[in-house]
């Protein structure tokens, strides 16, 4: 039996393969990564808008805060997804699989984790009245962290992403190409803002969207059963390995 796409089944009930698992856990942490992500700039909005943010932060520095724990929770959430998939995507492509854990799993990660601790480090600042200059590097690098330098890696690692499960039909082809098309669209974002453009952040909502559909169609359906069964075989030496 290959113990990489099946688990023993408890008695008296039907057994779920570790590649249904893996959707069910993927869609799942899709839906927390983005809805933790929407929230903290729901909740940061008012505060970090304008030219007076400093006296807003200080004012309620608790509404920062959150913000910031629910980015490092979304941070959490999305870097998991890429380490789930690793077991199902190496068998197809493993150079894609690996990218994918390289851009989403690792790069976006840290730069959730930088931008979150420039708003924590706001909170103290605001409440320095000699701290201005500090404060407006850190909102400066925060804001080019945010608008330029994440939506990189995180468009890069989609690309790859719905490069493999276009190849393997893990999911319907529809569904991957919404998501490659989407993800080109993503990366015209950071590129027009090295140029002045900064109102194109819309175009990043169609991958959004698309990843929400995924996440449902995974919790749901997982992947493709023929897909799966069709899978290239691991070879004994390398299964052994990993194995140990």
């Amino acid at each position: 039996m290959n113990t990489n796409r099946t688990i023993a089944a408890t008695p008296g009930k039907p057994g779920m393969s570790a590649d249904r698992k893996a959707a069910v856990w993927i869609g799942v942490l899709y839906i927390i990564g983005t809805v933790a992500f929407v929230l903290s700039a729901v909740v940061t909005s008012a505060v970090l808008t304008g030219p007076a943010y400093l006296a807003q932060v200080a004012a309620q520095p608790n509404q920062l805060a959150i913000g910031a724990l629910l980015v490092l929770l979304a941070a959490f959430a999305l870097a998991m997804v890429p380490v789930v998939f690793w077991p199902v995507g190496k068998r197809y492509n493993e150079t894609l699989a690996m990218g994918y854990v390289v851009f989403r799993g690792a790069l976006e990660t840290v730069m959730y984790i930088v931008g979150a601790l420039g708003w924590l480090l706001l909170i103290p600042l605001s409440t320095q009245p000699d701290a201005a200059p500090l404060a407006g590097f850190v909102r400066t690098v925060d804001t080019v962290i945010w608008d330029q330098l994440q939506p990189i890696p995180f468009v890069l690692g989609a690309l790859m992403f719905y490069v493999l499960l276009y190849q393997s039909r893990l999911v319907p082809r529809w569904l991957s190409a919404w998501g490659l098309v989407a993800a080109a669209l993503g990366i015209v974002p950071p590129l027009g803002g090295m140029f002045g453009l900064s109102s194109l952040g819309v175009l990043v909502a169609p991958l959004f969207l698309q990843e929400m559909v995924m996440a449902v169609w995974l919790i749901a359906k997982g992947f493709n059963p023929m897909a799966v069964a069709s899978a290239p075989a691991i070879e004994p030496s390398l299964a052994a390995a990993g194995a140990l």
